[in-house]
C-alpha cells in the first residue's frame, strides 16, 4: 500500500484579511504555520518519497514546516532529504487560480460593488472567470495535465508522494484523480492544513480520508 497526500496551506495574510489573492506571493500568518506544524504532526507516521508544491511562497512553506514537524516526531525523511534541505519540485501548473483584477481586494467590498451574484459567478462558475484571471476549468486544464506527466507515475508506482498547493488547484487534481466530474468541483471545499489521505494499492486507489478521521471508502 502506499499513499498521495494532498495538503492546502495554511492560513495566508490574506485568507486571514478575507482577500483575493490568487498568483499574489502572499506569506502564512502565525496560526497557517501552526496549521502546516500540526499537519506534519498528524503525517510522523508517513514517509514521503517524493514531494510536489505549487511555486507560491505560503506552499512551499507549508510543506517545509510539515517536513520538519515530521522530521522531530521521528518520521523516516531518508527518501525526501538532501544535504541542503528537504527536496521538492515547485511547479507553477499547482499555483492558485489567478484572480485577475480581484486580486487583492476585499471579498465583502467586491461583492457590496459589483452585486453578490456577479461574485459568486466569478468564484465558483467553472467556465467563467473574473476580468483578466482563470476560471475553474482554466485551472483543471493545467493541473490535470501536470498530475499526468509527473505525479501520477510515482503514485502509481507505488511511492508515497505528498502535493502541498491551493484550494483551487487541488480541486482541479481531484478531478485528475477521477473524484469529482468538473462541474462540481466548486462545490467542493478543502480546508486548510489538513492532510487528504489517497490509499493506494497496486496503482489503484482504495480509499481516501482526512488524516484525522476514520477511513472510508474511496
Amino acid at each position: 500500500m502506499n499513499y498521495l497526500v494532498l495538503l492546502r496551506h495554511g492560513q495566508s495574510q490574506w485568507n486571514l484579511e478575507n482577500r483575493f489573492t490568487g498568483w499574489v506571493d502572499v506569506d502564512l500568518t502565525e496560526n497557517g504555520e501552526a496549521e502546516a506544524r500540526r499537519a506534519g504532526q498528524d503525517m510522523k507516521d508517513m514517509a514521503f518519497d517524493k514531494v510536489f508544491t505549487s511555486t507560491q511562497t505560503r506552499a512551499k512553506r507549508t510543506a517545509q514546516l510539515a517536513m520538519e514537524e515530521m522530521e522531530k516526531a521521528g518520521a523516516n525523511m531518508a527518501n525526501i532529504k538532501g544535504q541542503d534541505g528537504f527536496i521538492t519540485t515547485p511547479h507553477d501548473d499547482l499555483r492558485e487560480r489567478d484572480y485577475g483584477d480581484l486580486a487583492g481586494l476585499n471579498k465583502a467590498e467586491t461583492a457590496e460593488k459589483y452585486g453578490k451574484d456577479q461574485v459568486h459567478i466569478w468564484r465558483r462558475s467553472f467556465d467563467t472567470p473574473p476580468p483578466n484571471g482563470e476560471s475553474l476549468s482554466n485551472v483543471v486544464a493545467r493541473v490535470g495535465p501536470y498530475y499526468e506527466s509527473a505525479i501520477k507515475e510515482f503514485v502509481e508506482g507505488g511511492q508515497n508522494v505528498l502535493v502541498a498547493a491551493h484550494g483551487n488547484s487541488l480541486r482541479a487534481l481531484l478531478v485528475a484523480l477521477g473524484e469529482h466530474e468538473p462541474e462540481e468541483i466548486p462545490s467542493i471545499e478543502i480546508p486548510t492544513g489538513r492532510p487528504l489521505v489517497f490509499e493506494f494499492e497496486a496503482g489503484k486507489k482504495m480509499r481516501k480520508y482526512y488524516i484525522d478521521e476514520k477511513p472510508q471508502s474511496a
